[in-house]
C-alpha cells in the first residue's frame, strides 16, 4: 500500500511513517496543505492520511479540491484533534472517507487504511493495483510496468488472492483453499505454482514483489517495500 501522509506535526508524521514502513508500506510526506494537494493530484496513492489543521490550506479545503476540482477518488482518512459531531460532518461533506480523532493508536490507522483501500479496489472497475502491477478482474489482463503478462487460471487465482490481501501474508492453507477448494493437491503443488508466478511477475523486472514467509505462507508487496532478506 502506498500512502501519502499530509501532516504538519513532524513527530506525528514520523511515528506514522515509521510504523507503516515497518509494516511493509511505502510512505510519502507533505507538511502543508498546498504541497499535500499537489502530491495527491499528480501521484497515485492507495490512501491518504490527512490532518485537518494544516498551514497554507486546511484539510477540509484540501479534501474538497481533491474531490471536486481534481476528481480524485483516493481514499482519505482524516486526522484531527476536533471531536465534535459538526467537525466530523464537515469532513465527510468535503469527501473524507473515514475520520480518526487524536490521539490514536498506530495499529488502528493501518487497519482503517487497509479497509479503505480494499473498499476502493472493489469500486475501481475491479482492477487490483499493487505498485506497478495491475490485474483487471473483468478482462483477466495482467500488466506490470505497462507490459502484459500471460498467466494460467491457477496463476490468476493466486495473484488475485495475494493482491487483495497485500501487503499482508496469506497462509498456505488459505491459498490452497482459494485455488483448489476442498480437493487439496499434493504438498508441492502450491510451491510449484508460486515459483511459476514469480518467474513471470518478478524475474523479468529485476525486482521482487512476492515474498515467502517460511512455515506460514506468502505475501505480495510493492517493489520498494521488499526487505533485503526476503526470499
Amino acid at each position: 500500500m502506498r500512502v501519502l501522509i499530509i501532516e504538519d506535526n513532524p513527530d506525528i508524521a514520523a511515528n506514522l511513517g515509521d510504523y507503516l514502513e515497518d509494516r511493509g508500506h511505502v510512505v510519502d510526506f507533505a507538511g502543508d496543505g498546498v504541497t499535500g494537494l499537489h502530491l495527491a493530484v499528480v501521484e497515485d496513492f492507495d490512501a491518504i492520511v490527512l490532518d485537518l489543521a494544516l498551514p497554507g490550506m486546511d484539510g477540509l479545503e484540501v479534501c474538497r479540491k481533491l474531490r471536486h476540482e481534481a476528481g480524485k477518488t483516493t481514499p482519505v482518512l482524516m486526522l484531527t484533534a476536533r471531536d465534535r459531531l459538526e467537525d466530523k460532518i464537515a469532513g465527510f461533506e468535503r469527501g473524507a472517507d473515514d475520520y480518526l480523532v487524536k490521539p490514536f493508536a498506530l495499529q488502528e490507522v493501518e487497519v482503517r487504511l487497509l479497509a479503505l483501500t480494499r473498499r476502493g479496489r472493489r469500486a475501481d472497475s475491479r482492477v487490483l493495483k499493487v505498485g506497478d502491477l495491475h490485474y483487471d478482474l473483468d478482462s483477466l489482463e495482467v500488466h506490470r510496468a505497462g507490459e502484459g503478462i500471460e498467466l494460467n487460471p491457477i496463476g490468476l487465482k493466486l495473484l488475485a488472492c495475494l493482491m487483495e490481501a497485500s501487503p499482508n501474508v496469506v497462509t498456505r492453507a488459505e491459498l490452497e483453499k482459494e485455488v483448489w477448494g476442498e480437493e487439496l493437491p499434493d504438498s508441492d503443488s502450491l510451491r510449484v505454482h508460486i515459483h511459476s508466478l514469480r518467474a513471470l511477475i518478478d524475474k523479468p523486472f529485476g525486482s521482487k514483489m512476492i515474498q515467502t514467509r517460511h512455515g506460514i505462507g506468502y505475501r505480495l508487496v510493492e517493489p520498494d517495500a521488499v526487505s533485503p532478506q526476503a526470499s
